[in-house]
C-alpha cells in the first residue's frame, strides 16, 4: 500500500513541477516516478505500518510537517533577507556554531532533522556524531531553539512524524 502511495505523490508532484501534459512527459513522468518508487517506497512510510489507517494518519503527520517546514523556511527567508539589506547587518551578524544532542532514535529521522536545518535559510548541519549534531548558524535569531535545554521544535515534530511513540 505505501508503494502505491508513494508513486501517486511521485506523479503529482511530476506532473505539477512539468506542467505538461503530453504523451512523452507524463510516460517520462509514470517511468521516473515508477522507478523511484521501486527504489525508496520504505524511506517514506515504516515497514511497520499495517492498517489503511495507520497509513493515513503516517501520511497527515508527514503532510502537517511539510506545511510547517515551508512556514520555517519563509520566516527564515524573511528574516535572511532583511539581514541582507540591513545597513547594521554586521553587527547583527554572529555566525557561529552551535551543537546539541538529539532525542531522535532513528537514522532516518537525524536525516530528515539535519536536511530540515540546512533547507532553512541561516542554517546548515555541518556534521552529526552519534547523538550529537554540530549547526552553523548565521545569527542567534536564526540558530533559534537548536541549542536551548531538549528537543527543539523542529526536533519535536520531526520525532512525531518519523518516530513512533514521539509527542
Amino acid at each position: 500500500m505505501s508503494a502505491v502511495i508513494t508513486f501517486i505523490v511521485m506523479f503529482a508532484f511530476w506532473i505539477v513541477m512539468s506542467g505538461k501534459f503530453d504523451l512523452f512527459h507524463l510516460t517520462m513522468g509514470l517511468l521516473s516516478s515508477g522507478l523511484v518508487t521501486w527504489l525508496s517506497h520504505d524511506l517514506l512510510f515504516s515497514g511497520h505500518t499495517k492498517k489503511l489507517g495507520d497509513l493515513l494518519v503516517e501520511i497527515g503527520r508527514f503532510l502537517c510537517y511539510v506545511v510547517w517546514l515551508s512556514w520555517q523556511i519563509v520566516l527564515a527567508n524573511i528574516h535572511i533577507a532583511g539581514l541582507a539589506l540591513s545597513p547594521q547587518a554586521r553587527e547583527i551578524m554572529n555566525p557561529h556554531v552551535i551543537s546539541f544532542k538529539t532525542v531522535l532514535k532513528t537514522d532516518f529521522a537525524r536525516f530528515v532533522l539535519a536536511n530540515s536545518i540546512t533547507l532553512t535559510p541561516g542554517t546548515v548541519t555541518i556534521r552529526i556524531q552519534d547523538d550529537t549534531f554540530y549547526v552553523h548558524a548565521i545569527t542567534t535569531q536564526s540558530a533559534g531553539d537548536l541549542a536551548g535545554d531538549g528537543p527543539g521544535e523542529m526536533e519535536r515534530w520531526v520525532a512525531w512524524v518519523f518516530e513512533e511513540g514521539a509527542r
